[in-house]
């Protein structure tokens, strides 16, 4: 017996219903992010690794799915190079392109390419997918969509207030509601510089980052570990369990800050955007925040749904040179990505999809023979014109048949014409709901699908 095909880890098959969710999903933030002015690019699947390398880290490296080069890739490969073993020396030999790892460095690629065509204040979206070479875990995949959108060319915070209001925009839309989290990495670094451990920042960060997940123990044993003092741990203990409203936790940070310019201008704007912004959703300055500080500047951005149980649905922050790796400095950017797939499981587990969403199809027009279907195919061409989706069922079998193809794909309607309907120029609307049924006219039917 042959062996059941299958399909690698961390990817997945989505059929039509499952199609038919996502789509509302992109369609949505599409339409959103048209509202805002951000006009939609797309960019290859594979980028050279030129671009892609080094951008995410070491650690980020190692994700990147690479491409062997096409043909005899081994030719020019010694036998010294085989025999090192060296996986990055070999990879460096073998491949000259990868998936793309994210939307972000290939969008700054493409803002440095075509520099010439743009108009700054650029402001792209991007819906497309994503590959990391990452160990699959629930609402953790290796294929996977973003939904991006960036603004670049421009250092107003007006920027960073417009795309809360979009995330807001987009949550309040599905109905899902959220908590937006957001700091700002001044305000990080002006804590590593007031307790003296400015080269710590990134390992302070990553520490503060877990405390949701591990707990403040954890997380100071964890600063322990990375080389900071008892003393400096100390410090950190009232700005690590910072409470309060927004206005007084920046009223405390001041005060911390106090010494701290560079702190001082993170507070500055993370005012700015708190008193701009005017959404739904609860906008929250959270200071163990910490996501993406490798290229993450000022502020940073985090949404978290508030009635499930997942991770981050949504984050993105500014970054101040991230079109500089390519030889074109002094481009400031803000951007958000909506996690496509963490949305789908929160929009699943809270049932918040329409029910015109998961139909496909509104009305089938059932089948009795070559006479009656002729007869019933310029009213299905006039329900199609008028927006409804309907099918005939092709071939001329039971009735029972067609009825269990209608209920097994979920239509609501059914159109049914035989002898007498023919002769009296009209046909009969089974509601598949209910069973009631009623012989109207052509007119009729299609005003009651529309409503």
């Amino acid at each position: 017996m042959a062996q059941k095909p299958s399909i690698p880890k961390g990817t997945r098959d989505f059929g039509p219903q499952e199609m038919a969710r996502r789509n509302y999903i992109f369609n949505t933030i599409r339409e959103v992010y048209a509202l805002y002015g951000f006009q939609q690019i797309e960019t290859p699947a594979m980028e050279n690794l030129s671009t892609l390398m080094g951008k995410y880290g070491e650690e980020g490296d190692k994700l990147l799915f690479k491409i062997l080069n096409s043909g005899d890739f081994l030719r020019g490969i010694g036998e010294d190079d085989l025999r090192t073993g060296a996986t990055g020396h070999l990879a460096a030999l073998l491949c000259e392109k990868g998936l793309r790892y994210d939307l972000t460095v290939p969008f700054a690629r493409y803002v440095v390419q075509h520099r010439d065509e743009l108009a700054l204040p650029f402001r792209r979206y991007q819906i497309q997918p994503v590959w990391r070479a990452d160990r699959p875990q629930k609402g953790r995949y290796r294929e996977f969509y973003q939904c991006d959108a960036d603004v670049v060319g421009s250092d107003s915070l007006l920027n960073e207030v417009e795309l809360m209001q979009i995330v807001d925009t987009v949550f309040s839309r599905f109905g899902i509601r959220v908590c937006i989290k957001i700091n700002d990495r001044k305000v990080l670094t002006g804590i590593a510089e007031m307790i003296g451990a400015a080269d710590k920042i990134v390992d302070i960060t990553v520490a503060i980052d877990k405390l949701d997940k591990i707990g403040l123990d954890n997380v100071n044993a964890e600063l322990r570990e990375d080389g900071l003092s008892e003393s400096q741990i100390e410090a950190l203990q009232p700005i690590v369990t910072l409470s309060g409203t927004n206005s007084e936790k920046l009223s405390v940070m001041r005060q911390v800050l106090a010494q701290s310019q560079t702190g001082l201008r993170g507070l500055e704007e993370l005012q700015f955007v708190l008193s701009r912004y005017k959404g739904a959703a609860q906008l929250e300055f959270d200071l163990t925040l910490a996501r993406g500080l490798n290229y993450y500047t000022g502020c940073i951005f985090e949404v978290k749904a508030m009635d499930v149980e997942i991770g981050s649905i949504t984050g993105g922050g500014r970054y101040d040179n991230l079109t500089g790796i390519f030889g074109m400095p002094g481009i400031s950017g803000v951007g958000i990505s909506f996690g496509a797939d963490r949305i789908y499981d929160v929009l699943n587990q809270l049932d918040l999809y329409p029910q015109e969403v998961t139909t496909a199809t509104q009305l089938l027009f059932v089948n009795f023979g070559d006479a009656e279907t002729d007869y019933c195919l310029p009213i299905l061409a006039q329900a199609r014109a008028a927006g409804i989706r309907a099918e005939v069922y092709p071939d001329a079998v039971k009735v029972k048949k067609q009825m269990q193809y209608a209920n097994a794909k979920g239509i609501p309607f059914v159109a049914m014409a035989g002898e007498t309907e023919m002769q009296q120029g009209k046909i009969t609307l089974k509601d598949m709901a209910t069973g009631e049924q009623a012989c109207i006219d052509a007119s009729e039917l299609i005003d009651r699908l529309r409503r």
